[in-house]
C-alpha cells in the first residue's frame, strides 16, 4: 500500500508539561521513523470538547473528522484513581455514536505514579473501546513511576520503558500492515473490477 497512513495519537491529560505526553512522544517518535506513515498528535486542551448534553461552539466535528480519516489511533492517559482521566473519556464522548473508533485498531498507553503502573486504568479504558467498536489491540503499554522515567527535556531515562513505549507504536504499525492494509488492498481491486 503506497498511500499515507494515518494514525492519530490522543494525549489525555490537560495538565501542563505531563507525563502522559512525554511518554507517547517516544511512541509518536518511533512511528515517525516508519515510511509512508503520517502522525497527527491531538491535544485536547487545544480543542472546545463539550460534556454531553451541552451546547454551544465546539471542536467535536473536527475530532470526529480527525479520528474518521486515521487508520489507527493510541489514545494514553494517566491513571487517577484506580481509572483513566476524564479527559480521555471526554474525548470518547465526543467522537460520537457510532463512534468514530468503530473497527478501527486503537493502541492503548497509560502512565501511573503508582508501582504497578495504570494497569486499572487500561482495563477500563480498553473496556470502553471494545463496547464503542474499537478493535483494541494486543500489549498495552503502561509505565509505573512515571515521575521518576523522564528526565527535565521529557527525555526517557529508562531504557526498559523506552523499549515498551517503541513497541507500542511497532504493535500498532504491523497490525495495520499485516490487516488493514492488504483488506484496502483487496477492495481497490473488486471496485477496479466492478469498474470495467
Amino acid at each position: 500500500m503506497s498511500e499515507v497512513i494515518k494514525i492519530v495519537a490522543i494525549e489525555g491529560s490537560m495538565r501542563p508539561s505531563n507525563n502522559t505526553a512525554k511518554a507517547l512522544a517516544v511512541v509518536v517518535d518511533e512511528l515517525k521513523k516508519v515510511d509512508n506513515i503520517a502522525v497527527e498528535v491531538v491535544d485536547p486542551r487545544e480543542m472546545r470538547l463539550l460534556m454531553p448534553g451541552q451546547t454551544g461552539d465546539s471542536s467535536e466535528e473536527i475530532l470526529q473528522k480527525i479520528v474518521k480519516d486515521a487508520t489507527g489511533v493510541i489514545l494514553s492517559t494517566p491513571e487517577y484513581h484506580g481509572s483513566y482521566s476524564s479527559t480521555i473519556k471526554l474525548v470518547i464522548d465526543n467522537l460520537g455514536f457510532p463512534s468514530m473508533l468503530a473497527g478501527k485498531p486503537v493502541a492503548l498507553l497509560g502512565v501511573a505514579s503508582g508501582r504497578i503502573g495504570a494497569i486499572k486504568a487500561l482495563e477500563h479504558l480498553r473496556s470502553v473501546c471494545s463496547h464503542v467498536g474499537a478493535l483494541v489491540l494486543p500489549g498495552p503499554a503502561s509505565v509505573a513511576e512515571v515521575h521518576k522515567v523522564f528526565n527535565e527535556q521529557g527525555q526517557c531515562t529508562d531504557p526498559s520503558v523506552e523499549k515498551r513505549l517503541r513497541g507500542l507504536a511497532v504493535t500498532l504499525v504491523d497490525y495495520i500492515h499485516k490487516h488493514i492494509c492488504p483488506r484496502k488492498a483487496l477492495e481497490d481491486f473488486v471496485r477496479e473490477r466492478t469498474d470495467e
